[in-house]
């Protein structure tokens, strides 16, 4: 049973910074990329950052040189640094990780609030 638990939303104001943390549990060895993806009230979920085994990443457009995502495969954790946050950054923030044959698991998401 794989379990993702996701850490570290709130409200932030316009221009700040916010750290996500997924910690996984249960047969982890079999994942391959891991990552978040995000998806705000009426729109659909979108990529935000991918990360894989060997630490290729990979960023939706629109975050670009403004989060990082990095990963602790001993831990089993990946985070989320996302800085110069934006009112559009608005969501709720899920956490994915992919196994090798490509099924996807995710954790319940935690809400990320940017006031402008």
């Amino acid at each position: 049973q794989v379990q993702l638990v996701e850490s570290g939303g709130g409200l932030v104001q316009a221009g700040g910074s916010l750290r996500l943390s997924c910690a996984a549990s249960g047969s982890t060895s079999y994942f391959n990329a891991m990552g978040w993806y995000r998806q705000a009230p009426g729109k659909q979920r979108e990529l935000v950052a991918t990360i894989d085994r060997g630490g290729s990443t990979d960023y939706g457009d629109s975050v670009k040189g403004r989060f990082t995502i990095s990963r602790d495969n001993a831990k089993n954790r990946v985070y989320l640094e996302m800085n110069s946050l934006r009112p559009e950054d608005t969501a709720v923030y899920y956490c994915n990780a992919q196994r090798f044959d490509f099924f996807h698991f995710w954790g319940q998401g935690t809400q990320v609030t940017v006031a402008s």
